[in-house]
């Protein structure tokens, strides 16, 4: 009986085995399929990567190069010859409306003012270069904003979350300075000086506000 068994047991093996080879001989296709297309999705996915890697790297040089012109109208005109559209375009943008900033040319900066704006109503922008968009086009130097809407957006840009919102709560301060809410101001400015969100630089010019407007500043921006 033993006998039997075992035989039955080789036989039931055998069948199992002859089965195993018929379905990869059938099916053994689509794991070498599966397989190859693992390995040629990561390859893709590296080439596509060094790709963007190289690209991004020519457009940033080609920033760089136009940002070593000599003087700002120079740098403006470099930067506008450079290429490039979505978030590459946001950032030629706020490079160059700095430079129309620091020129005496009141159409440049007419035209920064008008470029600023319409990257922070770009849909097309990652919102970070957005808001930054926006904040410089609220502060900017003789932009000539209603105080009302000047304060509507930079109130807007200090929302929670929001990327720039200790640079925006820093210009609603000094707002207040500026209309004479002396207390008001304190208060933004100590909040300010005591968050972990503001970098360093701003803690401490918060710091030396309060000084200034006659508050006692707290140990820390004393030293």
């Amino acid at each position: 009986m033993s006998n039997n068994e075992s035989f039955i047991d080789e036989v039931t093996e055998e069948v199992r085995r002859e089965r195993l080879f018929g379905y990869l001989k059938r099916y053994g296709w689509i794991g070498i399929a599966g397989v190859i297309a693992l390995v040629g999705g990561a390859a893709y996915f590296e080439w596509d990567k060094s790709v963007k890697r190289a690209d991004a790297e020519v457009y940033g040089d080609a920033l760089l190069a136009a940002m070593d012109a000599p003087d700002a109208v120079a740098r403006q005109k470099a930067l506008a010859a450079v290429e490039g559209t979505g978030d590459r375009a946001a950032l030629k943008m706020l490079l160059a409306a700095g430079e129309a900033f620091a020129s005496e040319d009141a159409a440049a900066r007419s035209e920064a003012l008008a470029g600023l704006k319409a990257v922070a109503e770009d849909g097309s922008v990652s919102p970070v270069w957005r808001d930054l968009a926006s904040l410089r086009w609220l502060i900017a130097p003789g932009a000539g904003h209603e105080p009302a809407a000047r304060q509507a957006g930079l109130e807007a840009l200090a929302a929670p979350g929001r990327a720039f919102r200790p640079l925006a709560l820093e210009q609603l301060a000094f707002d207040k300075v500026a209309a004479g809410e002396r207390e008001a101001a304190l208060a933004d400015f100590r909040a300010l000086q005591a968050s972990t969100e503001a970098p360093t630089g701003l803690r401490s010019r918060a710091g030396q506000m309060i000084v200034i407007l006659g508050g006692e500043a707290p140990p820390s921006a004393q030293n």
